[in-house]
């Protein structure tokens, strides 16, 4: 699933408050704050995709994520590698390694990172 970079900003603010009613998520947006209705066309939008719903208290609705940040954005690299690594996650280590300024401590950070996924799949 696939959000345009408008309703990930909406998604963000979800998912930092959890669940929202309409004024407080806008209260949410930097100045100047979108018009309400683009707003409500986001959201509208966001329900439609499936990661998004509400519950209503009398003419209120409340919203919440449906998809945690996480698995949004696990599928969205997932996604990445797929479609512009062909399903390659040597080549997108690669080109990460490569073309991203990453320092020699964040290196071995990431190598420990792959030491102890290793590790653990060796012990399951």
């Amino acid at each position: 699933m696939a959000l345009t970079k408008a309703e990930e900003q909406v998604m963000k603010y979800l998912w930092k408050l959890e669940k929202s009613f309409f004024k407080e998520l806008k209260a949410e947006f930097p100045d100047p704050k979108p018009a309400t209705t683009t707003i409500n066309t986001l959201l509208k939008r966001l329900i439609d995709k499936g990661v998004v719903d509400y519950k209503l208290y009398g003419n209120s609705r409340e919203y919440f994520p449906l998809i945690s940040k996480n698995d949004y954005f696990s599928n969205h690299v997932n996604g990445l590698i797929k479609n512009f690594f062909n399903n390659s996650v040597e080549q997108f280590a690669s080109f990460f390694t490569k073309e991203v300024d990453i320092s020699n401590e964040d290196l071995k950070k990431l190598r420990d990172i792959v030491d102890k996924k290793l590790k653990k799949k060796s012990n399951d």
